[in-house]
C-alpha cells in the first residue's frame, strides 16, 4: 500500500485549471500552505517565485482574497503564526492536531508553547484541534482528549476561535465542549455529520465550514446538513491540500479552488452566489476579526 508521501508525489503539478473568478471575494477558512508547497507544489507557472506566495496569488485571481492558515503541529503553528504577521491576506490559527497529541514526547511543553503564540494579533484561532477516532486508537485518546481540553481552555483565555477537527466523534466532541464549556466561536472545520448533527450544531451557534466532501456523489447527508445550515453560521474550505471537490477529486487541493465548492454549496442551499459570498465573507469578519 503507497503512502500518503509516495500519492502526493505521483500527484505533482497536476492541479486542477483555474475555475471561473466570483463576482464577490470569498476565504478560505482552513487550507495548510506549507503542507500543500511540500506535497503537491503550486499550480500553473506558480513555480518559477516563491510558492507560498504564488498559491495565495492563485487564489486571489479567482477571488478568494483571503485565507486562514491553520497549523497541525508546534512547527507548522509557528510557521503560520510568522506568515500572518507579514502576509496581509493571511491569518493563522494553532494547535496540535488530534492525531498528532498522542506522539508527542511531552505534551505539556507542546502545549506551553501552542499558548505562547496564541496571543500574537494575527493569530485568531485554535486549531484544528478535537477529536479522531478514525486515525488515533484506544491507547492514544486519552492524550488527545487531554489535548482538546487544554485547547479549549486556551480558546477561552484569548478569546479566540476555536476550529474543530471531528472525525467519527460527534457525540465525543459534543461531550467535551459541554464539559468544559465552550468557547464564544466554535467552528467544525471540514463539517462532517448529518443534518440532524448539523442541527445541534446551528442550535448551538457553532459555525460549519464545508469542503470539497460536499460536492462528492456519496455525500448528500453533508448536502442535506449544508441546507439546515443558516448562512449567518457557513463557510468553506478547502483544507488544502486535501479534499479536492469533484470533478477533480484525487488531484492536490489549493485556495483558488474554492470557487468550485461554494457555487456547489449554493446551489446546495438555494441561494444566490454572490448574496452566499457576501455572508461568509461578512462571517468570518465577524468571528476571526478584519484580515487588515
Amino acid at each position: 500500500m503507497s503512502t500518503r508521501k509516495e500519492r502526493a508525489a505521483r500527484r505533482e503539478g497536476e492541479f486542477p485549471p483555474a475555475p471561473e473568478p466570483l463576482s464577490v471575494p470569498v476565504f478560505d477558512s482552513h487550507t495548510h500552505l506549507d503542507i500543500t508547497v511540500a506535497e503537491a507544489g503550486v499550480p500553473g507557472d506558480g513555480a518559477a517565485g516563491d510558492p507560498v506566495e504564488a498559491l495565495i496569488a492563485a487564489a486571489a485571481k479567482v477571488g478568494v482574497d483571503r485565507l486562514v492558515q491553520v497549523g497541525v503541529d508546534v512547527d507548522s503553528s509557528q510557521w503560520g503564526a510568522e506568515l500572518a504577521d507579514r502576509h496581509p491576506a493571511v491569518l493563522a490559527a494553532v494547535a496540535l492536531h488530534p492525531n498528532e497529541a498522542p506522539r508527542v514526547d511531552d505534551l505539556d511543553e507542546a502545549l506551553r508553547r501552542i499558548e505562547a503564540l496564541a496571543g500574537r494579533p494575527r493569530v485568531r484561532g485554535i486549531g484544528e484541534t478535537g477529536l479522531d477516532t478514525f486515525r488515533t486508537g484506544e491507547d492514544g485518546r486519552a492524550a488527545q482528549e487531554a489535548s482538546f481540553r487544554a485547547h479549549i481552555a486556551i480558546a477561552k483565555r484569548y478569546a479566540k476561535a476555536l476550529i474543530i477537527h471531528d472525525r467519527d466523534a460527534h457525540d465525543d466532541v459534543l461531550r467535551v465542549l459541554d464539559s468544559e464549556g465552550a468557547p464564544d466561536t466554535v467552528i467544525l472545520h471540514c463539517f462532517s455529520g448529518d443534518a440532524d448533527f448539523a442541527a445541534e450544531c446551528v442550535r448551538r451557534g457553532y459555525l460549519l465550514s464545508f469542503a470539497g466532501t460536499v460536492t462528492f456523489a456519496s455525500a448528500g447527508q453533508l448536502r442535506a446538513a449544508a441546507a439546515v445550515t443558516p448562512p449567518e453560521l457557513m463557510l468553506v474550505e478547502t483544507d488544502a491540500p486535501f479534499l479536492t471537490p469533484t470533478p477533480y477529486r484525487g488531484r492536490p487541493n489549493a485556495s483558488y479552488l474554492i470557487p468550485v465548492t461554494v457555487r456547489a454549496l449554493a446551489a446546495t442551499v438555494g441561494t444566490d452566489l454572490d448574496d452566499l459570498c457576501a455572508a461568509i465573507s461578512a462571517n468570518g469578519e465577524r468571528v476571526l476579526g478584519p484580515w487588515a
